[in-house]
């Protein structure tokens, strides 16, 4: 697993503003392309289609864990807020796991702009990339296009994902789309739930 150096994000009071941290977050997002159309990875017949995802052999918490280096900054992160445990049990939940490349994009741009962040805002940021039951693709997504399905978080706030599977988020009053290149890919079915990839990090109100 890759090593991670999360002192700075950890140990260090921050002075950042909540505004500021979203901006930070929105210009990432914009930086990873403009285009709102994404590429879900998995077929639309599959996605929408009312049939139940079987579960799978492996906790939440063992395929962050996987040595296939996609998750290593969410597993590092999950284990020092102790946050890791939630996902071994057998309790359902459903993740979008923001991918490497995404935690990196933002630290590199925090790290330009001086940023810190606390503990509180970063478990709060983890909470907020996680909803309670076991939610497929087809639960996720809004049938039609033009419409939207809001997403309730296990930090109390939601987002919102529209049919083609572009996530938006408001902080601070902004509406954000946090996947508007690579996407999400749907339904990695776990034993406890179900993951959904997604190429930024989600910004809750902070």
């Amino acid at each position: 697993m890759k090593k991670v150096n999360l002192t700075n994000w950890l140990n260090l009071r921050s002075f950042a503003l909540a505004g500021i941290f979203a901006v930070a977050l929105f210009a990432v997002s914009c930086e990873n392309g403009n285009d709102e159309t994404i590429s879900s990875g998995v077929e639309e017949t599959e996605l929408k289609s009312g049939k139940a995802v079987k579960k799978g052999d492996m906790t939440i918490a063992q395929i962050v864990a996987a040595d296939d280096g996609e998750f290593d900054v969410l597993q590092s992160l999950l284990e020092t807020t102790g946050l890791l445990g939630v996902f071994e049990g057998t309790d359902q939940y459903t993740v979008f796991a923001p991918t490497d490349a995404a935690f990196e994009a933002l630290f590199a741009y925090l790290d330009k702009e001086g940023i810190v962040l606390t503990d509180e805002q970063i478990v709060n940021t983890l909470l907020y990339h996680v909803t309670d039951g076991r939610r497929a693709a087809n639960s996720v997504l809004p049938k039609k296009e033009g419409q939207m399905k809001t997403i309730e978080t296990l930090l109390g706030q939601t987002f919102n994902v529209d049919n083609t599977g572009s996530i938006y988020t408001a902080s601070n009053g902004m509406s954000s789309i946090v996947t508007a290149q690579a996407g999400v890919t749907f339904n990695i079915s776990a034993s406890n739930g179900i993951i959904h990839v997604i190429d930024a990090v989600m910004v809750p109100q902070l």
